[in-house]
């Protein structure tokens, strides 16, 4: 059994080194390590200096960028004063370098430096602290692999990164949350978050009760919990909407935005307003595109949008919080566009995201997994409540969880039923999975590794087991994570 403790968790704390922000990324040149580091950076949020933790490369910029056929060879420093590790998330390394306290590896120390070397997958990732009060105090940045057709596009690509930020130490706002205070007025909510949502009790079947998309979707948002905590800030490329991250673009051009959901407990959707768009992928998987100018992603999901660009101009691409008036977002801006000052409220509340799982109903793979058949369906419940704050995979917190069984190379399907009346986005290490059933419909849908599953609602997903080690299987709300929600997809010879 791995000794992977909420003690251990839950461990964080300040460290000495500070970096100016600088919204661009550090690139690979060869086959030298890149050179990463954990360290602390501070940022103007608000015309306030807040410290926070980051993974800086070695210019000083945070997060990874790195080219066709480039390895991911990185020697990653701990300058922190806290142990710290790092999950590359969307990656499949080998199992020793997947970046999760003892398991196997310990944590590193401070001061220590540790290599990884492995051959990473295209597409739009990110990395993380694995100790959820470390990634809700951004120890966190953007991963990106392109892929060769991607090198030779006419477009220009941009990075948009979320984050929700409090000034407040992140261990009180965590504290917070636990304790019930945080919730502010969740409406009926509170009726139904006392209740036990955490066993194996009678599953309505498709078409029947909760699992009903056509029933999730007149669904009252109030009915929901949608959000734990409000947040000072949200961001995107670290900074808000009173100082955006502007984007020089060239007129008439096309934009590749890649956008990674960071943030520790908000759901966002990304309204790209009067930019035709096309959602070309998710998680870093290509899909068939999908034409709009506004879709939704939970915590730890990515979306790519292809943007055609007008004449001249200045253009909005905002993130709205869930549920709320709350916006962040960047400005795309030809040379000399007047950019107007936006607000960081919107005049209403977002809707909640995916209720019905509309949007991922839509999406289908540009390439699925191969047609077999799965060994067996394996049921995965998801439970949880709000008084007293606690959050379960098949009625058990991590420590008494029950491990998923497979063996190396059997196609396997998990059955997610969310029984509680939070989403959880369910996050798979060391796989990329299918989504194969929504509300017992059949489906070829989107390669991903991160899936939000809505309260009261079925999804089913197809992985072929990889690498034999043990793999975390977690909800990526970090309040849920950091209070039990997580498992494990034990694969065996």
């Amino acid at each position: 059994m791995i000794n992977f403790s909420r003690r251990g968790f839950l461990a964080a704390g300040a460290a000495t080194l500070a970096y100016a922000h600088i919204p661009q990324f550090a690139f690979a040149q060869s086959a030298t390590p890149i050179q990463l580091t954990a360290g602390r950076r501070t940022l103007d949020i608000g015309g306030r200096a807040a410290s926070v933790f980051g993974l800086i490369g070695p210019d000083g910029r945070p997060g990874v960028m790195l080219d066709p056929g480039e390895r991911f060879t990185v020697d990653l420093t701990n300058d922190l004063d806290v142990e710290t590790i790092i999950h590359w998330h969307g990656q499949i390394p080998p199992n020793v370098q997947d970046g999760v306290p003892d398991a196997p590896l310990a944590a590193l120390k401070p001061g220590e430096v540790r290599s990884y070397d492995f051959a990473p997958s295209a597409g739009t990732h990110w990395m993380h602290s694995h100790i959820p009060i470390q990634e809700m105090q951004m120890l966190a940045a953007p991963l990106v692999v392109r892929r060769p057709e991607e090198i030779a596009a006419d477009r220009q690509e941009v990075v948009m990164f979320l984050h929700d930020f409090s000034f407040r130490p992140a261990e009180e706002v965590l504290a917070e949350i636990v304790s019930g205070a945080g919730h502010g007025d969740m409406g009926e909510a509170n009726a139904m978050s006392g209740m036990d949502h955490g066993g194996h009790g009678s599953m309505p079947s498709a078409g029947q009760g909760g699992h009903d998309m056509a029933g999730m979707r007149g669904m009252d948002s109030m009915q929901m919990d949608l959000n734990d905590f409000d947040f000072d800030a949200y961001l995107a490329n670290d900074r808000t909407l009173d100082d955006p991250d502007t984007v020089p673009v060239e007129a008439n051009g096309r934009v590749l935005l890649r956008v990674i959901n960071g943030a520790a407990a908000t759901s966002f959707w990304i309204d790209s307003g009067d930019l035709p768009g096309r959602l070309v992928a998710v998680d870093g998987q290509p899909i068939e595109p999908i034409p709009g100018n506004r879709f939704g992603l939970s915590m730890g999901q990515r979306l790519d949008l292809e943007l055609e660009l007008p004449d001249t101009g200045a253009w909005p691409v905002l993130a709205l919080r869930e549920g709320a008036r709350e916006r962040t977002g960047l400005i795309l801006a030809t040379p000399g566009a007047q950019v107007r000052r936006i607000d960081s409220l919107a005049e209403a509340d977002a809707p909640a995201f995916d209720i019905g799982m509309e949007q991922e109903s839509r999406l289908r793979a540009v390439t699925g997994l191969a047609d077999r058949g799965a060994i067996r369906p394996i049921d995965v419940m998801l439970g949880g409540q709000m008084q007293p704050y606690v959050w379960t995979i098949d009625g058990k917190t991590w420590g008494e969880h029950l491990p998923i069984s497979a063996r190396s190379g059997d196609r396997v399907e998990i059955r997610f039923h969310n029984m509680s009346m939070m989403g959880h986005p369910m996050h798979l290490h060391g796989h990329h999975f299918q989504v194969v059933e929504i509300g017992g419909r059949r489906m070829g849908g989107a390669m991903r590794d991160t899936l939000y599953i809505p309260p009261m609602t079925m999804a089913t997903i197809a992985v072929d087991a990889g690498e034999a080690a043990r793999w975390m299987l977690h909800c990526h709300h970090m309040p849920h994570l950091s209070t039990g929600m997580m498992t494990e997809f034990v694969v065996a010879a």
